[in-house]
C-alpha cells in the first residue's frame, strides 16, 4: 500500500489565527481566535498534516504565545518565533516524476480568518 504524502503547512499567527494586536498589548489583552481557524487546525491534525507556526513575535513572548495557542485550542507541531515582519517566501523543488506544484501560498485579508478560503485546491 502506498501511503499518501502529508502536507507541511506554514502559518502565521497574528491576523491569521488570532485577531491582530500590537506586540506591546499581548500580555494585557484577550486573544480572539478568528472564524473557522480552530476547525481547520483540527482537520489538519486529524488528517496527519504537519503544522508549523511562524511569527514575528519576539522570543520573550514564547511562553505567553504557547499559552494563547493552548487556550485557543490551536494544535500545531512546531513554533518558529522572531522572524522578520516583511514578506515571506517559500521555496521548494518540483519532482519531475510527479505532477503538480510543490510550493503554494495563500494570502489572507488580516483578521478574516479561514472563513472565505476554498481549501480544495490546496489539499
Amino acid at each position: 500500500m502506498i501511503e499518501e504524502k502529508k502536507l507541511t503547512i506554514f502559518c502565521d499567527i497574528d491576523g491569521t489565527i488570532f485577531e491582530y494586536r500590537k506586540f506591546e498589548t499581548y500580555e494585557t489583552s484577550i486573544v480572539k481566535v478568528l472564524p473557522e481557524v480552530k476547525k481547520k487546525f483540527d482537520s489538519w491534525r486529524n488528517d496527519g498534516h504537519m503544522v508549523i507556526l511562524t511569527t514575528a513575535r519576539p522570543e520573550y513572548l514564547h511562553d505567553h504565545t504557547v499559552k494563547e495557542l493552548n487556550d485557543g485550542g490551536i494544535l500545531y507541531d512546531r513554533l518558529i518565533m522572531g522572524i522578520e515582519r516583511g514578506p515571506r517566501l517559500l521555496i521548494n523543488d518540483m519532482d519531475p516524476n510527479k505532477p503538480g506544484l510543490r510550493a503554494l501560498s495563500i494570502n489572507l485579508t488580516r483578521n478574516e480568518g479561514f472563513e472565505f478560503v476554498d481549501w480544495s485546491e490546496y489539499e
